[in-house]
């Protein structure tokens, strides 16, 4: 079996064996907790060793987030990965997609079918070598308030975390709301982390709850993150729900 080492000792204490190559990873827990910056830690790691990540961050206004933390955390310029990085932006007030620009674009990926064509987009513009491709879906629950098209993309986001062979799948989730839905992804998917974060300071803690077919540690530790890198998570979080929510809600 193929696996992912992060090296960040809290990391991969609690997966002493490894993260599985390929397989469906779910980071799950309340809003705002920073389940985006340990998935950012793994994404580091993928492109470290020579993978590819398509980054389908639903939370964001731009992909400039992303770059800020993988620096901060994992003293990771994207830059220098340019050929190996794609990221898909999430537009609901579109009808499908748009054509790349560089190495993003954007899509209505509330849609199940869009959804499918964006990946197959993204991933056609990445080389498949070293531990092949993965995909890093953030904040899945902003897709469930479509009334419309909410019911399906929970569908097409389990088939895809229980059928992942050619893509590893890393998907990350508040509970603050849709927590029923978020709890038929967490009893599919390979490997289950959850996260809640302490304020006074801030501060963030994280448990590996199960790992398809490797040991791990159940302990819950604290994540080394800073109170600020985490404030800024919560900032964002709140800019979801203020900006995204709305749109979705309406298709």
């Amino acid at each position: 079996m193929r696996v992912l080492h992060t090296q960040q000792d809290w990391f991969d204490r609690l997966l002493p064996d490894g993260l599985p190559i390929p397989s469906s990873t779910l980071l799950s827990g309340p809003g705002g907790s920073g389940k985006p910056l340990v998935g950012n830690v793994i994404a580091a790691a993928w492109l470290k060793q020579y993978g590819s990540v398509i980054f389908m961050s639903l939370q964001y206004p731009d992909h400039s987030f992303i770059k800020a933390s993988l620096s901060k955390i994992a003293h990771l310029d994207l830059d220098d990965y340019k050929g190996r990085v794609v990221f898909i932006e999430l537009d609901a007030t579109i009808d499908s997609m748009t054509e790349p620009e560089d190495n993003r674009f954007r899509a209505n990926v509330v849609k199940p079918e869009v959804w499918d064509r964006a990946i197959e987009q993204a991933s056609g513009m990445l080389p498949e070598d070293g531990p092949g491709i993965l995909i890093f879906s953030s904040a899945l629950n902003l897709l469930l308030f479509s009334p419309t098209y909410g019911p399906g993309i929970l569908e097409k986001m389990k088939s895809a975390a229980q059928g992942a062979q050619r893509f590893t799948y890393l998907y990350s989730a508040s509970t603050t709301a849709k927590a029923e839905e978020i709890a038929e992804l967490e009893a599919v998917v390979d490997n289950l982390i959850l996260t809640r974060s302490a304020k006074s300071p801030f501060r963030l803690y994280m448990q590996v709850v199960r790992s398809r077919g490797n040991a791990h540690i159940s302990d819950e530790i604290e994540v080394p993150f800073s109170a600020e890198l985490l404030a800024d998570v919560k900032e964002i979080a709140d800019h979801s729900r203020k900006k995204v929510i709305p749109l979705v809600s309406k298709l």
